[in-house]
C-alpha cells in the first residue's frame, strides 16, 4: 500500500477511484463511456444537478446561493472574484496575506482597481497568521485564503464583516471541518484536494451580492452568467464533476462534515503530536496556526539524519512526503481520504529513525 501525502492533485478514496475508472469504460449500463456522452444528456445533466445538490447537503448551503462547477482552478478565481465584486468606480478589495495563494490573488486584483492589504506574514515566511488587523468599511469585498498548502497554515475562525462581503478561496479546506455558509459572500475552491481531480472549480455564491459592481465582465468570468447556464455556459469538465460526485457520495455516506472533522482532527493531533514529541523534529509554523490538513515540519539536524529518514518513509512506502521548494523539509498533506493508518507508518517511521540515531 502506498501512503499518498501529495499535496495536491491528492490522494481520493478508493472506492471512488473503481466507480470513476468504470465509468470511464461505460456510464450506468448506457453502452457509452461517461467521458464521451454529451453535456446535454440527461444523464450528465442529473450528474450535474446531483453533484450541486450534495454539496449544497454537505455543507448546509441557505437559500440565495447558486453552486456552480466551473474551470481555471483557484488561480482563475482569483480574478473572478475581484472582478465580480470590484465596483468599476473607485473600486477597492482588502486581502489578508498569508501564504503564496493570497499574494496571487492580490496580484490579480490590483489589475482591476485598488487593493488594501490589511496584513501580511510574508516578513516572516508566512509562518503564523497575521493578528490584530481589522477589515476597511469602504472595501468593496474582504478576501481570505483559509488555508496554506505551502507553510502549513489555518485559519481557524473567520471574521464578522458587516456590511462588507467575505470572499474565501477554501481550494485545500473545503469539506474538511465545518463552516457557516451563511458568513460568506462567495466561496470558491479548487477541486483537486478534498472533491475530486483537477479540472473543475466550485463557485458557491449569494446570489443578491453578485452585479453590483458596474462593470461589464466577459461572459465566462461573470458568475451571473455562469448561474444563468447552470455551470454549461460551455462544456463543463464531464469527468472532474462525476468523480466530485461520487466523492461527495463517499463524504455523506461516512457521517459528512461532523465525522470527517473529528477523523481529520484525530490524524493531525497524531502526527503533531509526534512532530513536537521526537527530537529529531521540529514544526515550521506557530502551534495555534497549524494545518489540520498540510503538516510542515523539519528535521532539527538535517546533515546528520536526512539521508536516513529520506531512507526510511521511501522504503515504508510513503509518497508525496518532500517540502514545497519555497519552505524545504517535510509536507504531510492529509486530506479528507488519507486514512489514519497512513499517518501512523510515518510516525512509526519518525519513531525508528529516533531510535536508530
Amino acid at each position: 500500500m502506498v501512503h499518498n501525502y501529495s499535496a495536491g492533485p491528492c490522494i481520493l478514496p478508493q472506492e471512488v477511484l473503481q466507480k470513476a475508472s468504470e465509468s470511464v469504460k461505460e456510464l450506468d449500463g448506457i453502452g457509452l463511456s461517461l467521458i464521451e456522452i454529451s453535456h446535454r444528456s440527461k444523464e450528465f445533466v442529473a450528474i450535474m444537478e446531483k453533484t450541486r445538490e450534495l454539496v449544497k447537503e454537505v455543507l448546509g448551503v441557505p437559500e440565495g446561493y447558486t453552486v456552480l462547477f466551473l474551470q481555471g482552478g483557484a488561480s482563475l478565481g482569483f480574478y473572478m472574484s475581484a472582478i465580480n465584486y470590484m465596483r468599476i468606480e473607485n473600486g477597492l478589495g482588502a486581502y489578508l496575506d498569508t501564504g503564496s495563494w493570497s499574494s496571487k490573488a492580490i496580484k490579480e486584483a490590483k489589475l482591476l482597481g485598488g487593493v488594501e492589504v490589511v496584513a501580511s506574514g510574508k516578513e516572516n515566511n508566512y509562518t503564523a497568521i497575521p493578528k490584530g488587523w481589522s477589515v476597511p468599511s469602504n472595501a468593496d469585498y474582504f478576501h481570505l485564503t483559509s488555508n496554506n498548502t505551502i507553510f502549513g497554515t489555518q485559519l481557524k475562525s473567520f471574521p464578522n464583516t458587516g456590511d462588507v462581503p467575505l470572499i474565501c478561496d477554501m481550494s485545500s479546506d473545503i469539506f474538511s471541518k465545518q463552516i457557516n455558509v451563511a458568513d460568506f459572500d462567495l466561496i470558491y475552491a479548487g477541486a483537486q484536494k478534498n472533491m475530486g481531480p483537477a479540472g473543475t472549480t466550485v463557485y458557491i455564491a449569494k446570489k443578491d451580492s453578485l452585479g453590483k459592481t458596474g462593470r461589464k465582465i466577459p461572459s465566462m468570468l461573470d458568475i451571473q452568467v455562469q448561474d444563468g447556464k447552470d455551470s454549461m455556459f460551455n462544456t463543463p469538465p464531464v469527468f472532474s464533476v462525476y468523480v466530485s460526485m461520487l466523492t461527495l457520495e463517499w463524504l455523506k455516506n461516512k457521517g459528512g462534515v461532523d465525522q470527517i472533522e473529528k477523523e481529520n482532527n484525530a490524524k493531525a493531533e497524531l502526527l503533531y503530536g509526534e512532530v513536537d514529541r521526537n527530537p529529531l523534529f521540529k514544526g515550521t509554523t506557530a502551534v495555534e496556526d497549524r494545518s489540520v490538513m498540510n503538516a510542515t515540519f523539519v528535521l532539527q539536524d538535517e546533515s546528520a539524519h536526512k539521508e536516513r529518514f529520506d531512507e526510511l518513509w521511501q522504503e515504508a512506502q510513503i509518497s508525496g512526503l518532500k517540502g514545497h521548494r519555497s519552505v524545504g523539509g517535510y509536507r504531510a498533506s492529509m486530506y479528507n481520504a488519507l486514512p489514519i493508518e497512513s499517518v501512523q507508518v510515518l510516525v512509526d517511521v519518525m519513531q525508528e529513525l529516533e531510535r536508530t540515531s
